[in-house]
């Protein structure tokens, strides 16, 4: 029998509807798009008594990295002031920078790797990387480890 304080990596796509569903439900809430457990449980098509029953027993793979070391690496357009964006969006998140790697662009793109401690964010990884993604340049936005 499994410990109760035990976790597993699974993929999305083996999951029972449910634990998708509460997923979806806490992404509309934590992007503002439902204002309301009523109004993202409708959205959903989930009841509320599912939601509240597993809400806490599922998080995005993201969540897990709070309180840790991320590296990002981040595929940039190469024009002038594209990493201050990246290190502003950042900032505003709370994260702490530890170390900031840019490669010589090729083809005018360039990778940038960002090493932060995510222990005193106020946003999850996963809306900071939606929010680095709309930065005008930023082409792509992905966590490359995390310790």
């Amino acid at each position: 029998m499994a410990d109760h304080d035990e976790y597993y990596l699974v993929k999305s796509d083996i999951l029972p509807e449910v634990f998708v569903k509460v997923m979806a439900v806490k992404r509309l809430l934590n992007s503002g798009k439902a204002v309301s457990v009523n109004e993202a449980v409708k959205q959903a098509g989930l009841s509320r008594s599912a939601y509240y029953k597993y809400k806490d027993s599922i998080m995005p793979f993201y969540e897990t990295s709070k309180g840790k070391i991320v590296t990002l690496i981040i595929a940039v357009e190469n024009f002038p002031g594209i990493l201050s964006g990246i290190i502003q969006c950042i900032a505003f998140a709370k994260g702490n920078i530890l170390t900031i790697n840019q490669n010589i662009p090729i083809n005018g793109l360039a990778d940038v790797s960002v090493s932060m401690e995510t222990d005193r964010m106020n946003k999850s990884i996963d809306l900071l990387l939606a929010d680095v993604g709309k930065i005008p340049g930023v082409r792509s936005c992905r966590i490359m480890a995390r310790e």
